[in-house]
């Protein structure tokens, strides 16, 4: 039987929900760590964070150590998908038990590196997200592609191609212990259908 996005999604999914809880801790703090260094390795000030699932990756420690130096947004809710917003206390929860900050009249369709929660990725480092459709909207109303930053929680893959075309990718994936390097955006070429990618394991 061919693998599905779906199928893989499902798989992904009961990795992440069923991975030990003991261990969370421990993974967040390493994801906190890789994401921190590779933010100061690029030098980019406006960035779009996510807030957290409960099964998601926790990066609120780095939020709160980069927004002393760099401009923070976070995703606002708004019909299928979503505009930035400024990080600002108190958060609230809202739709899907995403926590968000207060809702802002700007409209800014342009930013330098984003961190996107995934679910999974194809053998062409594009995203399986929760099915929903948000970020691939979001990103198809950005001026300008900015560097994408995947942060998975379990790194789970398959070397299919699985995904459409207009499902995001990434420059690099970064999880508690592997980081993955898209060397075909390093050597700005057209990422559609390759598969050339650097598996790095981190210790």
């Amino acid at each position: 039987m061919a693998l599905t996005k779906t199928t893989f999604r499902q798989k992904c999914l009961g990795k992440i929900k069923n991975s030990s809880k003991h261990n969370r801790f421990y993974k967040n703090q390493k994801i906190n760590s890789r994401l921190f260094e590779e933010l100061k390795k690029i030098k980019k000030r406006e960035i779009l964070f996510y807030t957290s699932l409960p099964y998601e990756a926790d990066t609120a420690k780095a939020i709160k150590k980069m927004r002393k130096k760099y401009r923070i947004f976070v995703p606002f809710m708004q019909g299928e998908s979503f505009k930035m917003v400024p990080f600002r206390l108190p958060l609230k929860k809202k739709k899907f038990g995403i926590y968000e900050a207060g809702t802002s009249l700007r409209d800014i369709k342009k930013i330098d590196v984003a961190i996107v929660p995934v679910v999974g990725v194809d053998g062409n480092l594009q995203r399986v997200g929760f099915g929903k459709g948000m970020y691939d909207r979001f990103f198809a109303k950005l001026k300008k592609r900015p560097y994408t930053i995947f942060i998975q929680s379990e790194f789970c893959y398959t070397k299919e191609f699985i995904c459409d075309s207009y499902d995001i990718t990434c420059d690099v994936i970064i999880t508690p212990n592997i980081k993955v390097q898209n060397m075909a955006k390093i050597r700005n070429r057209s990422a559609k259908r390759d598969t050339n990618w650097r598996l790095n394991r981190l210790r």
